[in-house]
């Protein structure tokens, strides 16, 4: 099984660094690098990648702000409201793409959003924040209240309680809820393709489709540059993230201190 998922990643390293690449796997006889050359030098994909980068990283970061603050009151307050609104999270996190893109299609085009890059990013956020709320606030369950008793005492109000003490605290869940947020929006292929018309808006995973060619005929080369690249950005955040996800949850001291 891991050779089954092997193979295609060393078909696109190879094919990436060799011009005359083809659909099989094969190694390049002589290794170059204008495959990648020919994606940076076209400033249509080059634009691809920095509003692919807008839209993922702002709806990431405003889903995560959101989620934590909607997370407190449904972790901390007791409210008659709380379990009938976490079941409509719970029920929104179901509902497929494709069941609501026509009437929100519809929505866009009776208020004037389609072809706006940051009325993408708000649909994006909205759909985005159920799921992130449901997970955020699992994570918030984890941290003692006490901690937060204990700031309250020292006059911290409520905002600076989750600011200074559950927010460091929640840094493994608010890094999860991130990434998870993140890949999904820069591998969404079916949201700016349907709400963005115009070209030069597309983000770069819409922009891939440039490298198919009439009558079948593929740039193997350069899908294969651009397939790295793009993969590149989603590697970093992993990377950057994953000490502090390693870390994980731990109250024991703070609890006793």
């Amino acid at each position: 099984m891991a050779i089954l998922f092997i193979l295609p990643l060393l078909w696109m390293l190879f094919a990436s660094v060799d011009t005359s690449a083809i659909q099989s796997l094969k190694i390049p006889e002589n290794i170059t690098m204008d495959n990648y050359f020919g994606v940076f030098g076209d400033p249509t994909i080059v634009r691809s990648f920095m509003i692919g980068l807008l839209i993922s990283g702002g709806q990431s970061i405003i889903v995560v702000i959101i989620s934590v603050l909607a997370a407190y009151p449904l972790s901390r307050y007791r409210a008659s409201y709380k379990k009938p609104f976490l079941y409509n999270i719970l029920f929104l996190t179901s509902l497929p793409m494709t069941a609501v893109i026509v009437p929100v299609f519809q929505l866009f085009l009776i208020l004037g959003f389609i072809d706006k890059i940051w009325a993408v990013i708000l649909f994006l956020i909205g759909t985005s924040l159920p799921y992130a709320i449901w997970m955020m606030k699992n994570f918030m369950d984890s941290v003692p209240v006490s901690l937060e008793e204990s700031a309250w005492i020292d006059g911290a109000s409520v905002f600076v309680g989750l600011r200074k003490v559950v927010a460091p605290l929640m840094i493994p869940g608010i890094f999860t809820v991130l990434i998870f947020t993140y890949t999904g929006s820069w591998g969404n292929f079916f949201v700016p393709y349907i709400l963005i018309q115009s070209p030069e808006k597309m983000p770069a995973s819409v922009t891939i489709f440039q490298f198919f060619g009439n009558y079948g005929l593929v740039d193997y080369g350069q899908l294969a540059a651009f397939s790295v690249i793009y993969t590149a950005p989603v590697v970093l955040l992993y990377y950057l993230s994953q000490r502090y996800m390693s870390k994980g949850f731990s109250f024991g001291g703070a609890s006793k201190g």
